[in-house]
């Protein structure tokens, strides 16, 4: 694995003796590995061609053919279809024709026939060819080719619905990316790849780690430009489910920017939807509808927030039809996953209780397939809303205090007071009078403090005191920090874990201190522990 590297420099660099003397052909592929990293697509095609060709002249078959599978999978990368198969062919026919097998350039290949059977949904033919692609990377001691073989085992194994063994096994991926000499470019692919079948799979704590991990390696190598954008998206969500929406904004507008530049990637569309539902929630209804219409424009389909948003807009029919719809047409599990909540939600709010059930039964059985804590207790919060529906207070309790305990572990500020505001509305029901304004009041708290303005708006109708505050005075991110601090992070880790400065959380430390008026963080966690300010 690549070091601190300035791919700026080196590109220049390279440019620089290459209008002087020339380079030779493993100098134009590094000169073009360079060009690529910085963003400059047709000049690093251009002389990937060249270092191609210059090795196919000195008799470097099994050079010239990686060289061909490189510019095969960047301009699959690119969206070029064509141009792909092209090359992709022209290393496959090269290695016939010169005879040169059992080499693991062949095996390389396997991988796009991999993937193509994984984008046709014949997830046993990709295992196949992703299996047979690791065993190869294993034989000829090939990290380029291991780790693109076990990152595409692993996703065969998920599409198939294996999905625990096919995680455990995406994780193993990262073990070669931090001890081998792996590509850069296929570095990045991987990062990618892994994250996006984690958050797609709802195991948010591994695409968290795994997010840390590709900004860390972002920062490392100064001046890229690809995978730029898509960490800058998988920074935001980390930021949205953390609370931090002002944050998770901004990183999306810096996403959208980078995504969107000529000639754009499809990552585009995640950012824009991911924004979208941040102007939602934030209640900025107009900039929601827009965004989500630009996330359509790039690929990323619009639900379930636009059914959401116009659920918010007072127009649930409209918004059930939409869900329903989406939801007749979705087949993978993975898809229904990421809809159902909302469906239950949706369905729940136009009094349609028999949709609501179907579909919060479905989310209880499929989190149970993946295996998956957020979508554990999401399938509790929507049991609990149902029961609640139809009045089987009790049992809405009991479900929303399961969901609760992985929310406030998480931490998942929204989702919290979510239930919270639920359970505060149970005990209204049940005329346990403290109850309901103990917890609406600490749902409106967090909503105020993330600036969930449509949520501060609705519970302010439902509470007798209208200014709730927690007794210390600490901010949500605080609150947060002071979490973290329990178990023993230190400031850098807390910063890494919450996606912010350790300056950041210098400060947000000191006025912890300020606060509780203590002076150490041991004294800090048991007044903390002592006056209940945070679970233990």
């Amino acid at each position: 694995m690549e070091g601190n590297v300035n791919w700026t420099t080196v590109y220049q660099e390279f440019g620089k003796v290459l209008e002087k003397e020339g380079l030779e052909a493993g100098d134009l592929e590094h000169y073009a590995l360079a060009a690529y990293l910085t963003g400059k697509d047709k000049e690093s095609f251009r002389e990937l061609e060249h270092a191609h060709q210059s090795y196919l002249d000195q008799g470097e078959t099994r050079k010239a053919v990686r060289c061909a599978f490189w510019l095969g999978m960047m301009f699959m990368n690119a969206g070029e279809r064509a141009r792909s198969g092209g090359w992709l062919a022209k290393g496959e026919r090269l290695l016939n024709e010169k005879r040169v097998l059992g080499c693991p350039e062949e095996g390389l290949f396997l991988v796009p026939k991999g993937l193509a059977a994984l984008s046709s949904g014949n997830g046993t033919q990709a295992l196949k060819f992703f299996s047979m692609a690791e065993k190869a990377g294993g034989q000829f001691g090939d990290a380029d080719l291991t780790v693109l073989g076990r990152l595409g085992h692993g996703q065969a194994l998920v599409q198939q619905g294996e999905i625990p063994q096919g995680l455990k096994l995406l994780d193993e991926t990262l073990v070669i990316l931090e001890t081998d000499k792996v590509f850069p470019i296929a570095i990045g692919i991987v990062y990618c790849a892994v994250i996006e079948t984690f958050r797609k799979a709802w195991d948010l704590h591994r695409a968290q780690e795994w997010t840390l991990a590709l900004s860390r390696w972002c920062q490392a190598q100064a001046g890229i430009v690809p995978f730029r954008g898509q960490c800058l998206v998988r920074q935001a969500e980390v930021l949205r489910f953390r609370g931090d929406w002002k944050n998770a904004l901004e990183e999306c507008e810096n996403a959208c920017q980078l995504l969107t530049r000529p000639p754009g990637e499809p990552a585009a569309g995640e950012a824009f939807y991911l924004k979208a539902d941040l102007y939602r929630l934030l209640g900025n209804y107009g900039a929601s509808e827009g965004c989500y219409l630009e996330a359509s424009k790039w690929g990323r389909p619009p639900q379930p927030g636009l059914a959401l948003l116009r659920l918010a807009l007072g127009n649930g029919q409209a918004a059930a039809t939409s869900i329903q719809n989406v939801l007749t047409e979705a087949k993978d599990i993975k898809k229904r996953a990421a809809l159902l909540p909302a469906a239950v939600w949706i369905f729940l709010s136009i009094k349609g209780l028999d949709k609501a059930g179907e579909f919060a039964r479905e989310l209880s059985t499929l989190s149970g397939k993946f295996n998956s804590p957020y979508l554990h207790a999401a399938s509790r919060f929507a049991s609990g809303a149902l029961a609640f529906a139809m009045e089987d207070n009790h049992k809405a309790l009991d479900q929303l205090q399961e969901a609760l305990k992985f929310w406030k572990k998480g931490p998942l500020p929204y989702e919290t007071a979510q239930a919270r505001e639920l359970k505060g509305l149970v005990y209204q029901k049940l005329k346990d009078h403290d109850n309901a304004e103990t917890e609406l009041g600490a749902a409106q708290w967090i909503y105020g403090q993330l600036g969930a303005k449509p949520d501060v708006k609705r519970i302010q109708k439902t509470l007798k005191r209208r200014n709730y505050q927690n007794d210390y005075g600490l901010t949500l991110r605080e609150l947060q920090v002071l979490q973290l601090v329990t178990t023993g992070k230190t400031n850098k880790s807390i910063g890494e874990e919450l996606c912010i400065s350790q300056r950041t959380v210098d400060r947000h430390v000191s006025n912890i201190f300020d606060k509780l008026s203590v002076s150490s963080r041991a004294e800090a966690v048991t007044y903390a522990i002592r006056n209940k300010i945070i679970d233990e």
